[in-house]
Order: structure tokens, then sequence, then C-alpha cells
């Protein structure tokens, strides 16, 4: 699964959007009947997959399997965490809860993180994302390891405005996040912006795809980003727009279709989902 918004940095300075209802720019997209959830997930399969290494793998990130508390203390250094400027700290979000379990972001560490990233991102299945591609239109490496290096090394490097994350459900990373200001970034160019519009992307680890899980995730990630960003008015998805799956996912996750722009390497849906203004969303 994967998206950009606004006036941007480096793009032309412009006025704050006039006020607008929240479905004024929203477009009518039919899917095929009957489109399996997404993130990447590929052909659904009915059993859960299986549990082995999971309390090895939750050990690895500080987590014990069923944790639902805050940061472990790896990412508790001093200093400032990135993303903390542009985004807050994400790592100190909390807990999300979802029908499978208790779900949270962990901004990623390379050191602790690549090999498992290069696997999901070497994945046929993982297409979409790893085709995004980088402010100067770039195509990825073919090698996975480095694909996988040279995108994180590219989102932590820079001023906080793009932060990779691991997802974990009780404990357990699951999926690979992107949160970004997509108001600062190239997808801003295309589609009308507002301040503080804040994207998103996701790709399911290969053993929780086929689950169902693509949008509740999307809800409660675009549920945190909007209770712990209250100067962010919308979330922001850009799925390749011949990823059915996934844009049906965004769609069930209470996303609406707003675009279809011409993005470097491929056409994407841009996919809105708006504050509410009945309560804290």
């Amino acid at each position: 699964m994967t998206v950009e918004h606004g006036r941007t940095a480096d793009g032309p300075a412009g006025t704050a959007d006039p006020p607008v209802s929240s479905t004024a720019d929203t477009v009518d997209l039919r899917l095929p009947g009957g489109a399996p959830d997404g993130g990447g997930e590929g052909p659904a399969r009915d059993a859960d997959p299986p549990a082995a290494g999971r309390e090895r793998a939750a050990g690895a990130h500080g987590l014990p399997v069923g944790s639902t508390g805050g940061a472990p203390d790896a990412e508790s250094a001093p200093g400032p965490a990135p993303g903390r400027e542009l985004l807050g700290d994400i790592a100190a979000w909390g807990p999300a809860a979802v029908r499978a379990g208790s779900f949270r972001l962990l901004p990623v560490r390379a050191e602790r993180d690549l090999p498992l990233l290069a696997r999901w991102l070497g994945d046929p299945a993982a297409a979409g994302l790893r085709d995004v591609r980088d402010r100067a239109g770039t195509p990825p490496p073919a090698d996975p390891v480095e694909a996988a290096a040279r995108r994180l090394s590219a989102r932590r490097g820079g001023d906080g405005r793009d932060v990779p994350c691991l997802g974990l459900l009780d404990g357990v990373p699951m999926s690979y996040w992107e949160i970004y200001r997509a108001d600062l970034a190239p997808l801003a160019r295309h589609y009308p912006t507002r301040p503080h519009d804040t994207g998103i992307r996701l790709l399911l680890g290969t053993a929780d795809r086929g689950r169902g899980l693509g949008s509740a995730l999307l809800r409660a990630v675009s549920g945190l980003v909007l209770d712990n960003r209250p100067s962010c008015t919308r979330v922001v998805g850009e799925p390749d727009l011949r990823d059915t799956p996934s844009v049906a996912a965004f769609l069930r996750a209470d996303f609406r279709f707003s675009a279809e722009v011409d993005l470097p390497g491929r056409r994407a849906a841009v996919l809105i989902r708006d504050r509410s203004p009945h309560g804290p969303r």
C-alpha cells in the first residue's frame, strides 16, 4: 500500500485555501465488486500466520508480546527524535485498539530493522510501495537490501518531515509505515493541499497479508495522526491506482477518493480522511 499535500517548501508560495466543504473535492470511484481488503496483502487466505518466533521478534524491539505500553528504553536516548519538529513524537503516540490486538507505531532504527524491511520490501507484493521514488524521481535499486537502506537513509536523514515506522501488533513487528508531511512533499504539487496535511503509506509484512487487516490499520493510524496532531485536519493516502485492494482498503478506512494524479513512475489515487466536525477527530 502506498501516498503525498498543499503549497510546499519546494513549490510556489501561496495562500491558504478558502473554506470548502469536506467533500468539495471528492470524485466518484467505482471498484470491482468484492475487492479484497488491501495493504499490499496479496491473495486472501483463511489461516492466521504461525506464531513461532513472535516472542523473539517482540523482544528484539524492546516489547514483550501483548505489550500495550510506551516506547521501549532503546528509543529513550537523549536528544530530539527524528520527526518531532514537524510531526511530533510518534514514539509517544501510544497504542490503538484494533480487532486483532493492540497496535502502535515505533520509529525505525536501521541497525535493528534493516534485515526485516529488506525482506518485506523485496517481496513482489511490495512493488506498489517500493516503486515510490525519491524527490529527484530516481528509481529504487534492484537489490532489496540496498533499496531498503537507501529508503531509510533518505527519510531518517532529513529534517523530520518523513518518518519511517514499524507497526507493532501486541509487540510484534508486522507492518512498515511512512508518516510524512504531505503538504511539504512532492505530491503537494499535484492537488489542492492544506497546511499540516499528513500522508501515510503502508506495507504489511509477509506473514500478515491476506488477513483483512489493511483497512483496520489504516483507520487506526489515521486516527492516531488526527488525535496527536491537532493542527492536522486531513490524512492523505496515495496508493497506485492499479492496486485495487489498497485503494479499497483506504476507502473502507473512512477515506474518500479525491483525485487521480501522475507521479514519477506511476499514476496514483489521492485519498483523504477528513477530521470530523463532531468530536475529537
